[in-house]
């Protein structure tokens, strides 16, 4: 996921996101303990992935208005 697309939702959609992203990351942490893992890269980009949406969503809050 890029940051300009990251940068084009709302705090809402964002929140919505990260929380869909961490059920990823959960679902994958369970395939991996269970050996059934297929693409281990794909552990680290949905981590960078979340970082992301989380620094955005910082952005937002600590934003002047």
């Amino acid at each position: 996921m890029k940051m300009s697309e990251i940068r084009e939702k709302t705090a809402v959609e964002l929140a919505a996101l990260s929380r869909d992203l961490r059920q990823d990351l959960f679902n994958l942490r369970l395939q991996k303990a269970s050996s059934q893992l297929e693409k281990p890269a794909r552990l680290r980009t949905l981590r960078r992935d979340i970082a992301r949406v989380e620094t955005r969503l910082t952005e937002l809050r600590h934003k002047p208005a």
